[in-house]
């Protein structure tokens, strides 16, 4: 659980879309895809960081990445509100119930994380299962978010908030979101070197401060098409997107969503 002491955090309200925003990009369409039979949950850390190798094909994060250039990309303020982290990148964002659905549901995210893909899954009942994601799946979080991080930029350490969404559906879904699904479409293969993802486990509970030693941080390195999933909310771990060095860093963010 964060400390209380240490109040930096990301954006934790979930943003509305800009007014001027009328529908949602002309996304490009899931293809190809790598079947689902080739792809398996990893956990990391137990219970808090969960990747997806391979997720997206190369070929596919490429085509993504020329069209993502193409929206209208808004530099964050270096100055962040207070008790904000500090972040400086480009981002878009926007309310897209039908994008999400289909990150959701038309790829094999859906049936990796419940546990129903046919091979490579993480062996969970289903009790487990429920434990892990903190709830009955559902879906993603419509406000999907795009992230570009050139040379220089970087997110410093925070904590991802847990937020009250309502998904579509007849009637509505009632949900509230419980890990951040990143998906990383550079790496240092397309020329971006930096911008790992770096977690800072807690000591262990019970010693005193005096000789409590912080444990090792813990780094993701990029990796195209890598989905990465990490616990957020009252269990988020204290984390950092690192400076990019060289090239740039794409990243799609969504959230999983739980039944409330």
């Amino acid at each position: 659980m964060p400390p209380k002491k240490f109040n930096k955090k990301g954006t934790g309200k979930t943003p509305v879309a800009p007014e001027s925003v009328v529908r949602g990009p002309n996304w490009p369409p899931f293809q190809p895809l790598v079947p689902e039979e080739d792809l398996s949950l990893h956990q990391l850390l137990p219970n808090q960081i969960v990747t997806v190798p391979n997720f997206w094909p190369a070929s596919l994060c490429k085509t993504y990445i020329s069209f993502l250039s193409s929206l209208p990309l808004t530099t964050t303020p270096g100055k962040p509100k207070k008790g904000d982290a500090v972040r400086v990148n480009d981002r878009f964002q926007i309310d897209d119930p039908d994008f999400a659905h289909r990150l959701w549901n038309d790829t094999p995210l859906k049936s990796l994380v419940l546990g129903t893909a046919d091979g490579g899954r993480v062996e969970l009942s289903d009790v487990e299962r429920t434990q892990l994601w903190g709830g009955e799946v559902v879906g993603l979080n419509p406000n999907i978010r795009i992230y570009r991080y050139s040379k220089g930029q970087f997110f410093d350490q925070h904590y991802d908030d847990s937020n009250i969404v309502v998904l579509p559906g007849t009637p509505p879904i009632q949900a509230r979101t419980t890990w951040t699904l990143l998906l990383y479409l550079t790496s240092p293969t397309t020329g971006c070197v930096g911008g790992e993802t770096v977690f800072y486990p807690e000591p262990e509970p019970g010693k005193k401060k005096s000789k409590a030693v912080a444990p090792e941080p813990f780094v993701v390195e990029l990796e195209v098409g890598l989905a990465l999933l990490h616990r957020h909310g009252a269990e988020c771990m204290l984390h950092e997107g690192r400076e990019v060095l060289e090239g740039e860093k794409w990243v799609i963010r969504s959230d999983l969503c739980v039944r409330r």
